[in-house]
């Protein structure tokens, strides 16, 4: 039942990593179409992640009610038909209706998937959180080549999406079947589970707030790369324009192979030493982009970055499922996920506007250092991913299993 679960869930992820690449790939084919203008598409990107924030505390009130498992089922059959309806749309209403629909379905979604996926590791009691942001990673990619593909014969958005929806809909409909819940015995969802959300919901953000900064400070990193990579090694560096559209794709590629193996660094060392050396791989990447002398010099720091930034975000909301659950009882996980969620679009709205602006106003380069800065500014919170080993795990662990978060050294 575990191992179904945790297939039908890694494949959530993937369907969302490819349906949300999809969209954000497809910007300028998006704006074409509706005829969209530069001053006007700012309002439409942060329309996005505001209303998956809202979608976010949303979820945070119905879990109390409806378990996470029922959300995600029919939140991702909402967001792929949203992304259908943004490549078949006519009007720019209807554009803003189907960016709607998206972002406050994605909202849901990835709080949802975020709260069974913690529930699964406590279930599994060893590390598996990262595997399934590998597996969204690797959804990305698939995403992000299709996009290159659509763009490439110049195909009308509606034929680059329908295929896609019409195959990965069906099928994530049929795997929800075997999402699993978590909580002891049934857990999430149910009246216990939900009075002791309730109950810790008015405390819980001052157990989170630390992990709330790392989460929006990796977000700040992340859409860093995203929305600037690309600008910088062209302007900055001087690269050519095919040179300059690579960063983006190394840099997801080191996100898939670091998280890909750092479950395994998880149960080795422990989540502080992952999460320590993550932020310091990051901000060393920041700081080699910020220092090159050329293309190539600022593709390796790029490639750091990636291999740095990949384990924050996994570990955050685990630490988050982790310590609601031993201050409060497991029905407090949820909760505390979906708050934790918001933050994740507070660090994409911050940091391509600020990276911008300073850019701008000062310097490229003197403006990779900030998110390089905040960053580092995790290692001060590091201790945060410790668990408490005689709390963490359910009926399904296993006695032999190390504890997510608790390394060779104690931590």
């Amino acid at each position: 039942m575990l191992r179904r679960g945790r297939a039908s869930l890694a494949f959530s992820f993937f369907a969302q990593g490819v349906a949300f690449a999809l969209l954000v790939t497809r910007i300028p084919a998006i704006q074409d179409r509706y005829g969209v203008s530069d001053a006007l598409l700012p309002a439409f990107l942060a329309a996005v992640p505001i209303l998956a924030g809202v979608g976010s505390v949303t979820t945070e009130r119905l879990v109390k009610r409806i378990p996470a498992s029922r959300l995600l089922r029919w939140s991702q059959p909402v967001v792929l038909l949203a992304l259908l309806g943004v490549g078949a749309g006519e009007r720019m209403v209807e554009l803003g209706l189907a960016l709607a629909a998206f972002g406050l379905a994605v909202g849901v979604l990835d709080a949802s998937m975020n709260m069974l996926g913690v529930s699964l590791q406590r279930s599994y009691g060893r590390s598996i959180m990262l595997s399934f942001h590998a597996v969204y990673s690797l959804g990305g990619i698939v995403g992000a080549s299709l996009a290159w593909v659509g763009a490439h014969w110049d195909l009308a958005l509606v034929v680059s999406y329908l295929p896609v929806v019409v195959v990965l809909l069906p099928a994530a409909l049929v795997g929800s079947r075997w999402y699993v819940d978590g909580g002891p015995r049934g857990g999430v969802g149910t009246d216990v589970g939900a009075r002791e959300a309730g109950e810790a919901g008015a405390v819980a953000f001052k157990v989170l707030l630390p992990l709330c900064l790392v989460m929006t400070f990796a977000y700040i990193g992340d859409s860093t790369v995203s929305n600037w990579s690309a600008k910088y090694l062209q302007d900055v560096l001087g690269s050519s324009e095919q040179l300059a559209t690579v960063p983006y794709n190394v840099y997801m590629v080191t996100t898939l192979v670091g998280r890909a193996i750092g479950d395994f660094g998880v149960r080795r060392f422990g989540a502080v030493v992952v999460v320590r050396v993550g932020a310091l791989v990051a901000a060393g990447g920041f700081a080699v982009v910020a220092a090159a002398p050329g293309a190539w010099v600022g593709m390796v720091g790029f490639t750091l970055l990636g291999l740095g930034l990949c384990v924050l975000v996994p570990q955050t909301f685990a630490a988050a499922g982790r310590l609601a659950s031993e201050k409060y009882g497991p029905g407090a996980s949820d909760a505390a996920i979906a708050r934790l969620n918001v933050f994740n679009y507070v660090g994409f709205l911050i940091g391509s506007p600020l990276v911008g602006a300073l850019g701008d106003a000062w310097n490229y380069r003197g403006a990779m250092l900030v998110p390089m800065v905040l960053v580092l500014v995790t290692l001060v919170y590091a201790r945060s991913f410790a668990a408490q080993p005689d709390r963490y795990g359910d009926g399904h662990e296993r006695p032999r299993t190390a504890d997510v978060g608790r390394g060779s050294n104690g931590l």
